[in-house]
């Protein structure tokens, strides 16, 4: 006999802990500081970075099952992963979804979810606090093919964005050759060409400074070459309280401590007022010989020569010495070389606008295609074409729930 519960309703919401378990507990943690940059095993923790580092010692290995969904306790970023990991120490949820769920369907639903900002609080007690919805296993696992298809793409535009951001860099090679063949005679050191301004970081135990729209740029931000926002922001509060200071439109950012050191030197150009972390630098250029634009890619075409000088600091962590940084030779373009640079960055510029309303609507699309998912409308002509053995599938799961029709589900919010 078929529930009339489930009859009448396509899919239930399930309070969080009927729907996921946190198997962060007793897992081996590897501080940051012991982060390789090569090694036989990917270190995986809140940033951005798909994968932050590397470790040899296969003792720090995840001991459980996989897939998993990883949460950043204070970034408030969803990682999928279903490869051997190590946990990186700072601020990670490791999530594991119940038998009667699929741990991708979860990690998506979780990606259409809105965690509220608290700045560098901890958020997962707001996670715990949403409900999950329940479709049977198969459209689950419907949904999860359909939603993989687009995420696909969205990758797929990332890596595209990842090559688009190499043109600049090539074009200012072209123009004006390598860094390696400039000469002293038409070259002067940075630091006679700009000013440098240093960022920092007001205490996270004051929420007040963290509750407001002022971009606050760190290192975890440095993926783009224009910079428009930020994950963390700061208020004015801070600002006020604080030695924090703004950083104008058109400083070149620049991160000189930090494990990403290890391989790559983050340079971005801010395109709206915004204020940075102590990881960072801000240089304005101070004369007329260059702008902002053309310093831009004269460091990114010599950031070899600028990770060559990258160090280590205490608790191994990577940095280089501003004095160093501030002495690289920088060639300096006649007016008219100049006037063309700006002119070919301009058309360059104009392309990769395109490229970038391209990506706008995927992410657009994608989020529609959450909104549906998770509201049965994806998924509704499917689920014609498949009733009779949805249905069956649903009388089974409801024997699992112990929701006969004389039971009281208390504890589902229906819909």
């Amino acid at each position: 006999m078929e529930s009339a519960f489930f009859k009448q309703k396509i899919f239930f919401q399930l309070p969080f802990e009927f729907a996921v378990i946190d198997t962060t507990g007793g897992q081996p943690k590897l501080q940051k500081r012991e982060y390789l940059s090569e090694g036989a095993y990917p270190v995986i923790d809140q940033s951005q970075e798909p994968i932050a580092g590397y470790t040899d010692d296969y003792q720090m290995l995840y001991q459980g099952s996989l897939p998993v969904i990883l949460f950043g306790d204070h970034t408030r970023i969803f990682k999928y992963v279903d490869f051997p990991f190590v946990l990186g120490a700072d601020g990670v949820k490791v999530l594991t979804s119940r038998d009667y769920y699929n741990t991708k369907f979860i990690y998506f639903y979780f990606q259409s979810n809105s965690i509220p900002s608290r700045g560098y609080s901890r958020h997962f007690k707001f996670l715990k606090e949403i409900t999950i919805p329940f479709f049977v296993p198969s459209e689950q696992r419907r949904i999860v093919e359909i939603l993989d298809q687009a995420d696909t793409l969205r990758r797929m535009r990332a890596d595209a964005d990842a090559k688009a951001e190499c043109i600049l860099p090539a074009l200012f090679i072209k123009m004006f050759g390598e860094p390696s063949t400039w000469t002293d005679v038409n070259t002067e050191p940075l630091g006679s060409l700009v000013n440098i301004q240093s960022g920092g970081t007001p205490s996270k135990k004051n929420p007040d400074y963290w509750d407001g729209d002022i971009p606050w740029v760190s290192p975890k931000d440095m993926k783009q070459d224009i910079i428009f926002d930020s994950i963390d922001h700061i208020s004015q509060k801070a600002i006020a309280e604080t030695n924090i200071k703004y950083v104008e439109p058109g400083a070149i950012l620049i991160v000189v401590r930090g494990m990403i050191l290890a391989h790559t030197i983050p340079i971005t150009l801010a395109a709206t007022r915004l204020t940075i972390n102590q990881d960072m630098k801000a240089l304005y250029p101070n004369c007329n010989d260059i702008d902002s634009t053309y310093l831009h890619a004269a460091l990114k075409a010599s950031s070899r020569k600028i990770l060559s000088q990258v160090g280590t600091a205490g608790h191994g962590t990577r940095k280089f010495d501003t004095d160093e940084l501030l002495k690289l030779p920088i060639l300096i373009p006649s007016q008219e070389q100049l006037k063309k640079f700006q002119i070919a960055v301009t058309e360059c510029r104009a392309s990769l606008a395109g490229i970038s309303i391209t990506k706008e609507k995927l992410e657009k699309l994608f989020d529609v295609l959450l909104y549906r998912a998770f509201t049965g409308e994806l998924t509704a002509k499917w689920r014609e074409a498949h009733m009779r053995e949805l249905l069956a599938e649903m009388e089974e799961q409801a024997k699992a729930f112990n929701l006969r029709d004389n039971a009281d589900p208390q504890q589902l919010s229906l819909l």
